[in-house]
C-alpha cells in the first residue's frame, strides 16, 4: 500500500490541519481578555502585494497583517485611526494603502453595526455608575449609540446571588453569580462580541464583549452560547445560558470587567441590586 494512502498517515495529516485552527481561537481570546497589544512581528522575506483594503479574519493581529504585506504596523494603525494597544476586530475593514495625513477611521465590524471606538476616560465612580444603570432588561437586537461619549449603561449580567466577590489575592478577577443550569446570562452593557467559543478550557464556553471607553466584559462557564463573534449586542440582551463548563465546580457565571486591559471590581460599575 502506498504510504500516502495509509490510514495512519491520513489521520496524522487531519490532526495537523486541525491544530492551527484551535490554537488561533485560543490566542485570540487570550489577547482580548488580557488586554495585550499587537506586537511587532518579523516581516516576511517575500511580502505579498498589499490590497487597498483588508478584512480582518480570525487569528489576525495588526502587526501580522502589516508583516504579510511588507508594511509598518504603526503606519497601518495611523491610517485607520487605531490607537495603542492596537486591538482589531473580526470582519473589520482596514485601509492598507493611502496617506496618513487625511485618513480617518475605517472600521466596519459588521454591516449596519455602529463602530466601537476606544476612548480613555477616568473610571466612573460607583455612585455615578449606579445612577446611570437601569434594571430593565432590554430585548433589542442591536445597540443604538446616539452619543459615543456618553457614559455606558450597565446592568447585572445574571439574576442569581453573588457567591464570590472580586479578590485578586485569591485569583478571582471578577464576581461569581449562583444559578441553575440554563439560567439566562445578559450583556452587561452595549457592545460588540469579539469572542464566543470554548478555546480557553479554563473558562469553558466564554464570551468577550468590547464596549466603549476602553471596557471589555467577560462571561465564563456557560452551558450554551447564543451570540457569535462580530455581533452587536444591547444592554440586557440574553447572550448565553448558565452552566458549569471549564474549571467550574458548580453551575455559576464568572463575570469580569477589564478597563484598559486591567481587571477591576465589576461592582464599581454595575448596580448592586
Amino acid at each position: 500500500m502506498p504510504l500516502l494512502q495509509s490510514p495512519f498517515v491520513k489521520n496524522e495529516v487531519k490532526k495537523s490541519m486541525l491544530k492551527p485552527l484551535s490554537l488561533s481561537l485560543a490566542l485570540l481570546a487570550v489577547a482580548v481578555l488580557s488586554g495585550c497589544a499587537s506586537r511587532p512581528e518579523v516581516q516576511a522575506t517575500h511580502a505579498m502585494k498589499a490590497p487597498d483594503y483588508y478584512t480582518v479574519r480570525s487569528g489576525d493581529t495588526l502587526s501580522g497583517i502589516a508583516s504579510r504585506y511588507g508594511l509598518n504596523y504603526i503606519t497601518v494603525a495611523q491610517m485607520n485611526g487605531i490607537a495603542p494597544p492596537y486591538i482589531i476586530y473580526l470582519n473589520q475593514s482596514l485601509r492598507l494603502k493611502g496617506s496618513t495625513d487625511n485618513s480617518r477611521v475605517v472600521t466596519q465590524p459588521m454591516q449596519n453595526t455602529p463602530s466601537i471606538q476606544r476612548q480613555r476616560i477616568p473610571l466612573p465612580s460607583q455612585q455615578a455608575a449606579a445612577t446611570a444603570a437601569s434594571n430593565t432588561i432590554a430585548n433589542t437586537s442591536a445597540p443604538v449609540i446616539s452619543n459615543p461619549a456618553a457614559p455606558l449603561k450597565w446592568v447585572r449580567p445574571a439574576n442569581g446571588a453573588i457567591v464570590d466577590n472580586f479578590n485578586l489575592a485569591n485569583n478571582i478577577k471578577g464576581i461569581r453569580f449562583a444559578g441553575q443550569q440554563g439560567d439566562p446570562v445578559f450583556a452587561a452593557a452595549d457592545g460588540q462580541v469579539v469572542y464566543a467559543d470554548s478555546g480557553l478550557k479554563e473558562y469553558g464556553n466564554l464570551i468577550l464583549i468590547k464596549h466603549r471607553n476602553g471596557y471589555i466584559s467577560a462571561y465564563a462557564y456557560n452551558s450554551k452560547l447564543l451570540v457569535k463573534s462580530g455581533m452587536a449586542v444591547s444592554v440586557g440582551q440574553k447572550i448565553a445560558e448558565m452552566g458549569s463548563t471549564g474549571n467550574a465546580n458548580r453551575v455559576m457565571l464568572e463575570f469580569q470587567i477589564r478597563a484598559d486591559g486591567k481587571p477591576i471590581d465589576p461592582m464599581q460599575v454595575i448596580p448592586r441590586s
